[in-house]
């Protein structure tokens, strides 16, 4: 695909707003800090396609507007030390692009992530300091056919999916001439100012701050970070998935039971998923295998977090297993493994993980900085995988004006273990997983995955 950049502008706030420095909780400062895309496929009608500069010009007025409420996107990171990072507001601005190619819409086929979508995502030069670096970054890309892609960038240093997409979703109310429906809640003290109760040790495990297992017999994940992956897109149809919530549920008495109940769609999909990823790579029976969990904490704080509170409020946790007790066990043992570990996600774990962070001098080990091509940090390949959840998420819909996307997704995944659960954008019922693993395993994985729904 050949991408020609036709523009580039830096859009700043479109009046004043506050500046100086914004403390980062610890939720923003661990885990991935670096930048997660997304891209929106559009086909406008003919009265826009021919007017190409109207939608930028629209885009770019109204993400102008949007900035004044969201005004901590405008400004840019520094490090502070022990590993730490502060929010600096300084209205630097945020990079807005222009580009163009022959290629047509009917050329992306499914739209699955390829690494032609690199062309249409900002990059973002990880070797500049990052008090350097934007922290969100905007591409509008027109293709021959009249049809155009708007991506996004956007650090996780400062905010999780669900304060992406609330920024996302008023931009497009704005552009389309509609007020801001609500507006975010900045002030990171509403995470920061709680403490645990007095005298409350609690003494919780905090597995999920460990570093998850190695592949029997290796000392790193060195070599499993080197080793070619490949994605796939893989749909579940809705039949599929009540069947496998039914294996799932196959001697989980829940309805006889007062604190039981019955395995989630999430729980039993990515149960589903962490077995076929244990048969495909071939563990060993005694090889630990962890697999990621990603738990919004917004309404499990007590009292619940402020509406609109944008930043990070995602807690990672992590279910744990041997590979042999996986495969050999029914779905729902898999299941049982990652309801447990989300159910720990109370207002008391997660103030105590905080409190643990806090008494940290350095951050570093907690960070996830792979796009930065280290080889520290969390790995979540072979023999773990991740499984993110976008089930919940408004992430259809997004009309500026010239009507509804035509495709959403994430952009590209290539690291080993990497996935994401999307919903069906036609609201039937069914799923579909992102999933990149390592081209040695992926045809295998694809075997059991459909297969094991028996």
């Amino acid at each position: 695909m050949v991408v020609k950049i036709k523009g580039c502008y830096v859009l700043k706030p479109s009046t004043p707003t506050l500046q100086g420095t914004l403390a980062l909780s610890e939720w923003d400062q661990v885990g991935t800090i670096t930048h997660v895309p997304t891209i929106y496929f559009y086909k406008p009608d003919q009265t826009f396609a021919a007017q190409p500069d109207t939608i930028a010009n629209i885009l770019k007025d109204s993400l102008s507007r949007a900035l004044v409420p969201f005004y901590p996107l405008a400004g840019r990171l520094r490090w502070i030390g022990g590993g730490r990072l502060e929010l600096h507001c300084n209205d630097m601005g945020v990079p807005f692009i222009e580009a163009e190619s022959d290629s047509k819409l009917d050329d992306f086929g499914d739209f699955s992530p390829s690494p032609e979508y690199d062309y249409l995502i900002p990059t973002v030069d990880y070797t500049l300091p990052i008090h350097e670096l934007p922290i969100l970054l905007v591409q509008l890309t027109r293709f021959k056919c009249g049809g155009l892609s708007l991506s996004l960038t956007i650090s996780h240093a400062v905010v999780d999916g669900q304060s992406a997409l609330h920024f996302i979703s008023e931009w497009a109310r704005l552009a389309k001439g509609e007020p801001i429906g609500v507006m975010p809640f900045l002030d990171r003290k509403a995470f920061q100012d709680r403490t645990l109760p007095a005298g409350n040790t609690l003494g919780l495990d905090h597995s999920e701050l460990d570093h998850p297992p190695l592949l029997l017999g290796q000392s790193d994940n060195i070599e499993e970070r080197m080793k070619r992956t490949t994605v796939a897109m893989l749909k579940l149809t809705k039949q599929q998935v009540e069947k496998l919530k039914r294996m799932a549920n196959e001697g989980n008495d829940y309805k006889n039971s007062g604190t039981k109940r019955a395995y989630t769609r999430y729980e039993t999909v990515a149960g589903h998923i962490w077995r076929c990823a244990s048969k495909a790579r071939v563990h060993r029976n005694e090889q630990p295998t962890a697999m990621g969990v990603c738990v919004d904490s917004r309404s499990r704080m007590q009292p619940p977090l402020p509406q609109g509170y944008f930043g990070n409020a995602t807690f990672d946790v992590i279910a744990t297993s041997l590979a042999g007790d996986l495969v050999s066990k029914p779905l729902g043992y898999a299941s049982s493994r990652i309801k447990e570990a989300i159910e720990k996600v109370t207002n008391d774990y997660v103030m105590s993980a905080i409190d643990h962070f806090r008494n940290q001098p350095d951050l570093t080990r907690f960070q996830d900085l792979h796009a930065l091509g280290s080889d520290q940090g969390p790995f979540y390949g072979n023999p773990n995988l991740g499984v993110v959840s976008w089930l919940t998420l408004p992430i259809y819909g997004l009309d500026f004006g010239w009507g509804k996307e035509i495709y959403m997704g994430p952009g590209p995944h290539d690291f080993d273990g990497d996935s994401l659960l999307l919903p069906s954008p036609n609201g039937d019922g069914s799923i579909v997983l992102a999933l990149c693993l390592q081209v040695a395993h992926m045809d295998a994985f694809k075997k059991h995955f459909y297969e094991d729904i028996i």
